[in-house]
């Protein structure tokens, strides 16, 4: 696996490889299902621009190591670690701090929508949180039947910086997923309109292939020409609209809520803290478990 491995030996976060006229990229992070850290967004944003400048390659599949495509960006670091990061500041907090490093991540999962080249995206497990974000940043989202999607922290700590649901699935069925943070399933995500496709688990290699082999035979200019004229429907409202997200995302993180959150995943560590948040268990502006439904 060509840069399977860095300079000095150790392996890398995001796996290139080029089949013929197919580029491979593979987020490579398993024991953590391939959660975001510092490194992967540059690291994605990197082999895409190699298999773009690359005359050789006609499409790129994205895809993830083992049990998930991706988890979303890595709360151990991220929440728990939340002094050591740009995520989260102290009182009174820069809001343009906040702003240029989630920016940043967002321009490196732009790259797939900005490449000339088409990028297609195989989810299996989760894409999730940030994950979701990758994964609606590519030309073509095939996800397994039982794979889940989501961005849960719109209940509180996030907003997706990408801002692709709406553009997906139009206004209403963006509010929906939006205001619930639930997770649905590739089956469910297919049916919205969300994904291109979903199909069961032991098929998805196989109709990725199959769709990529297809694109593959078409001529890189003509698959950078029909690009182009389809992104150009969304260009001229998509860049406003992520400034506005990602300013938001700032804000949920830095908003008493959001405090109470990081609080809250300090006092009992962040795998529950987000099982409070998901289930909605817990009252954030109270910051006090919710009292029992009658």
């Amino acid at each position: 696996m060509i840069g399977s491995r860095t300079a000095g030996g150790t392996i890398s976060k995001v796996l290139y490889k080029r089949d013929g006229r197919i580029a491979r990229i593979i987020l490579n992070r398993p024991e953590v299902m391939n959660a975001i850290d510092d490194d992967l967004p540059r690291l994605l944003s990197e082999a895409v621009n190699r298999a773009d400048q690359d005359p050789k390659v006609h499409v790129m599949i994205l895809s993830g190591e083992g049990k998930a495509f991706c988890a979303g960006y890595d709360l151990s670091y991220y929440a728990e670690g939340a002094s050591q990061n740009k995520v989260v500041q102290d009182m009174p907090w820069d809001p343009m701090q906040d702003y240029q490093f989630m920016w940043a991540n967002t321009q490196h999962w732009m790259s797939m929508f900005r490449a000339l080249k088409p990028v297609i995206c195989k989810v299996h497990g989760f894409a999730v949180a940030g994950g979701s974000d990758i994964a609606l940043c590519a030309d073509l989202t095939i996800m397994a039947d039982t794979a889940k999607i989501g961005y849960m922290p719109t209940r509180v700590w996030g907003c997706p910086t990408t801002a692709m649901w709406v553009y997906r699935l139009g206004p209403e069925k963006a509010k929906r997923m939006m205001f619930t943070g639930d997770k649905i399933t590739g089956r469910e995500a297919a049916d919205m309109g969300l994904v291109l496709q979903s199909v069961p688990e032991a098929e998805l290699d196989e109709t990725v292939e199959a769709l990529a082999s297809c694109m593959a035979t078409v001529p890189v200019n003509q698959l950078a020409m029909q690009k182009m004229v389809i992104n150009q429907t969304m260009e001229a409202t998509l860049n406003q609209t992520q400034r506005l997200a990602t300013v938001f995302d700032g804000i949920t993180r830095h908003s008493p809520e959001g405090f109470n959150f990081l609080a809250r995943v300090d006092q009992v560590g962040w795998k529950q803290a987000v099982q409070e948040r998901d289930e909605g268990s817990f009252d954030w502006t109270a910051n006090q478990p919710m009292p029992p439904r009658t």
